[in-house]
């Protein structure tokens, strides 16, 4: 059941941290709401974010007085208000507040291993570098692969049939003068985010960051979409979580790219889905068509996502707004990724007959 209460109420009810059986009350609820309607104090927030930071918890502030300033809302891992255009890290929910707050505990409870420790990999994230969160990432997933969620859903996909497995390069890299082109080149599957294309893409991003004569690289995707996330197919076919841990960490397109951000666009198109929102939020410039939607899927499969996405999304949007992108699992448009930073600019003109330019 989730625990609602102002910070004093809070606070009082567990006693400052004193009273286990309490204690034990909140944390066993994988979310905890803090309502800020209220004037209250904040010494007694930074109270509570501090002795619920360490804690198996996803800790919601709710505001229905609209965004609250002050360092003490940073401590809570997502913050939910009335009204609109709030700034970060709150997340504007006009007048649907409440339901906002129903939805994502739902998609919280249906997945809440995953729930917290996507908040806990976010809180510990926010001081590492690139790579080390990267890092930190892939143990959580490996974590959660063997979990009950993740289990239940590799085995409703059970009597799926496999797609055949691509039998040629699904990257393609061209060089114009100083301009390298990158191609994610899948466009019957959407360009499904594979081992093949894992490491063509490392391999690529490996040869730019060894060729300083590379002034650019533009990163596109051939047909429909962008990149619709992980391979479906592949899933549950990686070998031991252990091992798989460290084929993610030596070949990382997300590490490989974070190693030569600085000149990278990504132009985005379609639906970009896990790895397809994960892997340009890297890049140092990221350019999308209007109609372009986000989503990061992975907490209801009962995973956090796991092509980098809690390094990169979080250093372009914020923590919080982070953890609320990943938990809802809701779309999130073109305009909303613009307005909040993880895109840099919406221009159609580079898509000219559903190709880009």
């Amino acid at each position: 059941m989730t625990v609602l209460r102002s910070p004093s109420a809070l606070l009082a009810f567990i006693a400052d941290g004193l009273d286990d059986t309490a204690l034990g009350l909140v944390v066993g609820s994988p979310a905890v709401v803090v309502d800020l309607s209220e004037p209250f104090e904040t010494q007694d927030l930074l109270r509570i974010t501090a002795i619920l930071s360490t804690m198996p918890v996803v800790l919601i502030g709710i505001s229905r007085r609209g965004p609250i300033h002050g360092s003490a809302i940073v401590g809570l891992d997502v913050a939910l208000c009335s009204g609109e255009d709030a700034p970060s890290p709150w997340i504007s929910c006009g007048n649907s507040l409440n339901e906002t707050l129903r939805l994502l505990i739902s998609a919280i409870e249906v997945s809440p291993d995953a729930s917290v420790a996507l908040g806990q990999l976010l809180r510990v994230g926010e001081h590492a570098s690139a790579s080390e969160a990267v890092i930190a990432e892939s143990w959580v997933y490996s974590l959660l692969q063997g979990g009950d969620t993740y289990s239940r859903w590799l085995d409703a996909r059970s009597m799926r049939t496999p797609r055949s497995r691509p039998d040629s390069s699904v990257v393609l890299v061209e060089r114009n003068d100083n301009v390298l082109s990158i191609t994610l080149d899948r466009p019957e599957v959407h360009n499904a985010y594979g081992t093949r294309m894992r490491d063509e893409l490392v391999e690529a991003f490996r040869l730019v960051d060894a060729d300083p004569t590379i002034a650019k690289v533009i990163v596109r995707g051939a047909g429909p979409s962008f990149c619709s996330g992980g391979d479906l197919d592949e899933f549950g076919t990686a070998p031991a979580p252990v091992v798989a841990h460290s084929v993610r960490t030596t070949r990382n397109a997300g590490i490989a790219l974070a190693a030569i951000t600085d000149r990278v666009e990504v132009v985005v198109h379609g639906n970009c889905v896990g790895a397809g929102v994960e892997l340009p939020a890297f890049a140092a410039r990221v350019v999308a068509h209007s109609e372009t939607s986000f989503l990061l899927p992975e907490i209801a499969m009962g995973l956090v996502p796991g092509a980098g996405g809690t390094a990169s999304i979080p250093r372009r949007i914020g923590r919080h707004r982070t953890a609320y992108f990943g938990l809802s699992g809701l779309l999130i448009t073109a305009e909303t990724a613009l307005s909040w930073g993880l895109i840099d600019e919406i221009d159609n003109s580079r898509f000219e007959t559903g190709q880009v330019t």
